[in-house]
Parts: C-alpha cells; sequence; structure tokens
C-alpha cells in the first residue's frame, strides 16, 4: 500500500490530503505538524481572532473528526527532525515515518529583531502562528501603547485590532512608504489616510534603532531621533520560507524549495507547495505566500501525486481586513507602469497597466471590481483604461468587450 507523507499542517497539507482522499486515493496518509492544533486558517489570527469575533474552533479548516473519519493520521505536536531520502524515512519524535512520496508543505517563518538591538526583550511579539496570537493577545488592553515594526499588511492588520481595541499605536515603515513592496502609491495612500483617521501614528522612512528596557521592553529609540514608551512591540517585517529541512536532505534551493512545473523538488519522490515552494515564472523563480496559492498547489500535487501530469498555472490572488475596508487583490502587478483608478460609490479600486496589458486590481470596498478585474486578468484579457475609469461603464461589459 503506497504512503503518503505531509510535512507541516497548515493550508496546503489540508487541501492536499483532502483532495487525495476526494480523487480517491487509498493509501496511508500521515501529516506530521510541529504545533499541537489541527490545520487552522492564519489570516484571521491577526485580524477576527484577535478581536475575540472568532472562536478557536471556526478557525480549524475542517473539523478534527474529519481526519479520523477519512483515516488521515495527524501527527501533531511532532517536529520532523530529518528526511533519510536513501531510506525513505522521516525521523520525527524518535520515529523513523516511511514514505512512498513525501510532501513539504512547511511554510514561511517570521523575521524577528536581532538580540542585538532588544529583539529577545519580553514583550516583544511576532504573529505568524496560533501561538503567537495567543501570547499577545493580553497585552491588546485599552490605553496601552504598542509600537508596531513594519508596515506591510500583518503590521497594518496589527495597528486596525489595537486601535479598534482602544491602544495607542505608533507604527514605524523604513521604507519611504508602508506597503512599498507589495502596492502602488495610490493603495499605500489609501491605507495611510485610512489608518491615520483612526489615531494610528504612521512614521515612514523611519526605522528601528533599537528597543530599551532591562528584561521587559519598555522603550524604542528610533533613526529619526525619537524616544518612545512603549509597553509591548509587535514585529512584522517579513517572513522567509522554511527550507531548513529541504537542505538538510539536499533538495535544490532558489528562493525557497524549487518545484518543477508539476510541483516535484529536484528528488523525484519529495514534492513542495505553498509558501515554501518557489516554482519558474518569467525568467525567475517566484513564490506566492497567499490562502489561494497555498490551496491550488496543494490540490495539484496530490493530483499529480496520483499521476494527472498538470502544469501549476498561478492564479495569484489576496485580501486584508482593515477596520471597515476590505482590501481584494488579483494578479500581480509587478512590472507596471500606470495605474487607473476607478471609484464606485464608497468603493475605490487601482487598476495595475503595463501599457495597454492589465496586470493586477487592488480593490477597496468593491467586490464587483474586483471579481470583474480577476476574471480578466486570469484570462489574459485588457480592458480599455478610459472605460476602466468611467464610472458610468457597467463593469460586466469590460468581460464582454
Amino acid at each position: 500500500m503506497s504512503q503518503i507523507v505531509v510535512i507541516g499542517a497548515g493550508q496546503a497539507a489540508a487541501s492536499l490530503v483532502a483532495k487525495l482522499r476526494g480523487q480517491g486515493f487509498d493509501g496511508q496518509i500521515t501529516v506530521i505538524g510541529e504545533e499541537a492544533a489541527p490545520p487552522y486558517q492564519r489570516p484571521p489570527l491577526s485580524k477576527a481572532y484577535l478581536l475575540g469575533d472568532m472562536a478557536l474552533d471556526r478557525l480549524y479548516l475542517r473539523p478534527e473528526s474529519y481526519y479520523g473519519d477519512h483515516d488521515i493520521t495527524l501527527r501533531l505536536g511532532c517536529r520532523a527532525e530529518r528526511i533519510d531520502r536513501a531510506a525513505k524515512q522521516v525521523q520525527c519524535g524518535g520515529d523513523a515515518v516511511p514514505y512512498d512520496m513525501l510532501a513539504l508543505t512547511t511554510g514561511a517563518v517570521p523575521n524577528r529583531l536581532p538580540n542585538a538591538i532588544g529583539g529577545d526583550l519580553d514583550g516583544v511579539y511576532t504573529m505568524r502562528s496560533l501561538a503567537d496570537a495567543d501570547a499577545v493577545a493580553h497585552e491588546f488592553r485599552p490605553g496601552a501603547r504598542v509600537l508596531i515594526v513594519g508596515g506591510g499588511y500583518i503590521g497594518l492588520e496589527a495597528a486596525a485590532v489595537a486601535s479598534k481595541k482602544g491602544l495607542t499605536v505608533t507604527l514605524v515603515e523604513m521604507a519611504p512608504r508602508i506597503l512599498q513592496r507589495v502596492a502602488a502609491p495610490e493603495t499605500s495612500d489609501y491605507f495611510r489616510a485610512l489608518h491615520e483617521s483612526h489615531g494610528v501614528d504612521i512614521r515612514e522612512g523611519c526605522g528601528l534603532e533599537r528597543l530599551t528596557g532591562d528584561h521587559r521592553v519598555t522603550g524604542a529609540s528610533l533613526t529619526d531621533g525619537t524616544e518612545l514608551e512603549v509597553d509591548f512591540v509587535i514585529v512584522g517585517v517579513g517572513v522567509r520560507p522554511d527550507i531548513a529541512l529541504a537542505e538538510q536532505a539536499g533538495l535544490e534551493i532558489d528562493n525557497g524549495i524549487a518545484v518543477d512545473p508539476e510541483g516535484r523538488s529536484s528528488d523525484p519522490a519529495i514534492w513542495a507547495a505553498g509558501d515554501c515552494a518557489s516554482f519558474a515564472h518569467g525568467e525567475g523563480r517566484l513564490r506566492l505566500e497567499s490562502v489561494g496559492n497555498a490551496i491550488d498547489m496543494g490540490e495539484l500535487l496530490a493530483a499529480n501525486m496520483m499521476g494527472a501530469g498538470k502544469p501549476y498555472v498561478p492564479k495569484p490572488w489576496f485580501w486584508s481586513d482593515q477596520y471597515d475596508v476590505k482590501l481584494q487583490i488579483a494578479g500581480l502587478g509587478t512590472g507596471y507602469d500606470e495605474i487607473v483608478t476607478r471609484r464606485d460609490g464608497d468603493g475605490v479600486s487601482f487598476w495595475y497597466f503595463a501599457g495597454e496589458r492589465l496586470l493586477a486590481i487592488d480593490a477597496m470596498n468593491d467586490p464587483r471590481a474586483y471579481m470583474v478585474g480577476k476574471r480578466l486578468v486570469e484570462a489574459g484579457r485588457s480592458p480599455a483604461k478610459a472605460a476602466v475609469a468611467d464610472p458610468g461603464t457597467d463593469l460586466k461589459s469590460l468581460l464582454q468587450a
């Protein structure tokens, strides 16, 4: 009987094993996860869960009973220590777990502040796991002073939660603007104004010099000379792919675990999906850190492990919830040279063009623009810019043009 082992118990793993069973795979499936919880959603951790609007059991991607009902073995709270490719075994908790095929869905790990500038002080948190969210939750007391380091989506979402809970929030971003790595200036401007309207002190082009305090953080020195008193710190300065096991196993690494179009690593018995995996894109390799990518790659691996032979075609989409604004993103805006703005009531969308070609869309509280833009991007079709900008244009007509 064939044995498939999955290392990493996140979204990609959950999608992979469900698809395997759904497509009739009747061999053994084992999922090894370092955390004690079954596969759960990560995006709500910095939003609804931290606000107290989502209970723990609602975080789970499937009820705990699902795995037993479908003969899927979960080995949780168990760190996979090494892969023996010759013996086709994974060492975990003193046991050797055999595999015929192995999938690495190890995700990504958050970057931390160096200890030399106070990153090891108590009261300094990252936001990636359920344990992270649980550890920081008690700090969200009205009037507490929080410093958020990093103006990406995780930092901004944490700032929104803190502001809604009545904290005093300062956010520093070393780059000239928030969201600089992932969004156009128009989107940055929108979210800067949104946060400032809720009392968040955003400081761009300003880095953290160091955190101060004996055992617990009490202050921060910024690169502009400002000294802040703080009660706790949230660090949101990006993530890196979790490639430790893949490196130990001698797999090819290139911006993550390098996989071929079907999702295989440099070892044909080992596959990879999700945040940890990179695939050929244009002249380089791309990793997509998103729920959509984890689902799509996980399901693709399941099909290809059963012989489908399908190449991965990324359909990038992302979202972020901040205050009463839902940002929805489709496509990749890399290489754009013009932003076309469309306003529709309380909604606004920014459409990324390279020449006449539509690359991506950022839609704020405008789900219709997002859905139309997403369909256009995925179909490789580009509407006329003037039609996009004209609020009188029926969005559906863009699909028929």
